[in-house]
């Protein structure tokens, strides 16, 4: 599919306004008054917001004593709350009075009094044209504000506040094989306000500040505390808002470039165009042989005769290559385009020059164009809505956004090599941010998940009070295979996503961790026809107090006291209660070994009685009575000791525990927290 040309003409006012778009009587409404207007002061300057409201301001010379603003009744509390008269050399405004719409009943003649008397009716001086005319409009809806002047010449500036259509975005994206691309910004405004916008000032800004409706223009008695004997004025305590010291502002932007910068940079722009273009568009061709043979040859003979040369083989031309694709191209004028800059958190686009906006029409105005680091790829990313994603990657448009301000949500049609790709959508975009915007499915390239837990690592997290908290990670492997059918190497990123609280460990090279989003973009690139597998590691920590003599506590203490950062006199400590849970080990080693011979020779003792009992009466056995009897003394003497050495050695063991626990009563230790990805 060709691309049709984008090339704007040099003029400015080709280069800022495109175009009026027909009145849309669905979209735009073609009503028959106008929002506001006034036949003293014409709009100078329109700024759209992108949340439904725009600022007008208007400028002129005024010579009379009052200016007067006609407006829908719906915009009266608007216009009052964010009315702002500015006048060159001083204020001179009085007032801003409208009428309330608060109607009293026709006169009618008085009734007679008791005697029969009629009152002769009060006379009423006829309606001014004025009040007819104000008393017409009221008929239709219409209020009208009147500022009250000192009767000099003016020189006013009013600005204000008032409902309009929000402007909306549109982007084009242009990729080249460099790994570059040419992105331009477009806005749509809409002018609904019932009056042609002539030779403005406008500005669009991405952003939406606070603005709500009010209803100053209507008439409110609120209700008033009743004084009783008991003096209850008040019935309930007002409360207050508290605004806490708020961090220093930010420095002020760079300023916008000047008029004489943007001459330079502008021919500058003027020999690329020479040269070949700014980069949008393809190289000029280069010039194209003649298809005919040479021109035939003369000779001379004698005399002023010629003898025609023979004719020569026929020689075939190759044909012509074919015309270099059509791709949109950049403005000439680099002036023409918006100054951007950045204020208060948003990003306004003013125009350099005045543009016209007719009333119930819409114009479409360049913002900026500029190349910027861009690359088609492909995105594997599961959704839902979409067939086939859960095993296939998207095709997607990659670039960043280097404008300067916020580029705002908007749709973008993206190009390559003269032809159509997709469309897709770009989400809010901040200075400096990349976006990846999908556009199309692509089957030649398949992906499938397989996913494994475990629990791995032990490390000391803390030590308190004597006691040990060790931590341990839960790990979920995830492992990608990446199969491209395909005839060329494809560059794919899978977006993985990533689990609440765990980190990335070895992650592959330049993988993109979006904790905002909650998700990593993780790089690949897959030879034609190869497969490739990418795991995901992530490990999520997990805590639990051990006892000091586990085999799991022994691993995480040698680990720590291994590490160079651990503070010396920490160490110290810690080795030294080291030291004595090594003589405690041995003493608990020592005592399994006591115990258990005590427990055998307790055996022997029981199966020794139970024999002696059992041949007390036999008057033969008294030889082996007297055996039995020897053993058994011996064998409680052998009892005896090792009691005697048990004793011993649980007493050592309670005395070494003391010296443990005090030893490790003044450690202190916290581990620092782990990097989101290493």
């Amino acid at each position: 599919m060709r691309l049709l040309s984008l090339r704007l003409q040099a003029s400015t006012a080709s280069a800022l306004v495109v175009g009026a778009l027909g009145c849309a009587p669905l979209m735009l409404g073609c009503a028959s008054e106008a929002i506001l207007s006034t036949d003293h002061l014409p709009v100078r300057r329109v700024v759209v917001y992108r949340n439904g409201v725009a600022y007008f301001e208007r400028g002129g010379k005024v010579d009379g004593d009052q200016v007067r603003f006609k407006m829908k009744e719906t915009e009266v509390g608007d216009f009052l709350a964010t009315l702002a008269v500015m006048e060159k050399g001083g204020s001179s405004v009085r007032a801003a009075a409208f009428p309330l719409d608060r109607s009293e009943p026709d006169v009618a003649d008085p009734p007679p009094d008791e005697a029969g008397h009629v009152a002769p009716a009060v006379k009423r001086d006829p309606p001014t044209p004025q009040e007819e005319a104000d008393a017409a409009d009221r008929k239709k809806g219409l209020r009208t504000v009147v500022l009250s002047l000192d009767g000099k010449q003016h020189d006013l500036q009013v600005g204000y506040v008032a409902e309009s259509p929000v402007w909306r975005p549109s982007y084009r994206l242009v990729v080249h094989a460099d790994g570059t691309a040419d992105l331009q910004a477009w806005g749509i405004v809409q002018n609904v306000s019932g009056e042609d916008w002539k030779g403005v000032h406008l500005s669009l800004v991405a952003g939406a500040p606070l603005a709500f409706q009010t209803d100053l223009g209507t008439s409110l008695i609120p209700t008033r505390p009743t004084v009783t004997d008991q003096g209850e004025v008040v019935a309930a305590i007002p409360r207050g808002e508290t605004s806490l010291l708020q961090s220093p502002p930010p420095p002020a932007p760079a300023a916008a470039p000047s008029a004489a910068a943007r001459d330079e940079d502008a021919k500058e722009e003027d020999k690329q165009m020479a040269l070949g273009g700014l980069g949008f568009g393809a190289g000029r061709a280069a010039p194209q042989k003649s298809a005919g043979g040479p021109a035939p040859r003369q000779k001379k003979g004698r005399g002023s005769a010629t003898v025609p040369a023979e004719d020569p083989a026929p020689v075939y031309a190759p044909p012509p290559p074919p015309p270099s694709p059509v791709v949109p191209s950049g403005p000439r004028d680099l002036r023409s385009l918006a100054a951007v800059a950045a204020q208060g958190g948003s990003t306004r686009y003013d125009l350099p020059n005045e543009v016209t906006v007719p009333d119930k029409s819409a114009t479409m105005v360049m913002l900026l164009s500029r190349p910027v680091p861009g690359e088609a790829i492909f995105l594997y990313s599961p959704d839902g809505g979409v067939g086939d994603s859960d095993s296939h990657p998207f095709r997607v448009a990659r670039f960043s956004n280097n404008s300067g301000g916020v580029l705002e949500r908007g749709p973008i049609a993206v190009f390559e090599d003269g032809s159509f790709l997709g469309q897709g959508v770009v989400d809010p975009l901040p200075s400096g941010a990349t976006a990846t915007v999908p556009f199309a499915l692509e089957r030649s390239i398949a992906v499938d998940v397989t996913r494994k837990w475990d629990e791995l690592g032990e490390r000391v997290a803390k030590i308190e009070n004597g006691d040990l908290t060790v931590e341990r990670d839960d790990v979920r492997l995830t492992t990608y295979r990446v199969r491209n059918g395909g005839e060329k190497a494809a560059k794919v990123l899978i977006k993985h996503a990533r689990q609440n609280g765990a980190r990335l460990v070895n992650a592959p090279k330049s993988t993109e961790d979006n904790v905002g989003t909650g998700s990593a973009l993780v790089p690949s690139t897959v030879s034609p026809q190869s497969t490739v597998e990418l795991v995901v590691d992530e490990r999520t920590p997990s805590r639990r107090k051990v006892d000091w003599f586990t085999p799991l506590a022994a691993t995480a203490l040698k680990a720590l006291l291994a590490d160079p950062k651990l503070d010396g006199a920490t160490a110290a400590k810690i080795n030294s209660g080291w030291a004595i849970r090594g003589e405690i080990a041995e003493k608990i080693d020592t005592l399994s070994k006591v115990t258990a011979s005590e427990r055998g020779l307790l055996e022997s003792v029981e199966e020794t009685r139970r024999n002696l009992h059992a041949i007390e009466k036999n008057k033969v056995a008294a030889a082996l009575r007297a055996t039995l009897t020897q053993r058994l003394s011996e064998t409680s003497t052998k009892i005896d000791v090792l009691t005697k050495q048990k004793v011993e050695i649980e007493s050592k063991l309670a005395e070494l525990r003391v010296r443990f626990k005090e030893a490790l009563r003044d450690v202190h230790y916290v581990s620092p927290p782990l990097p989101q990805s290493t």
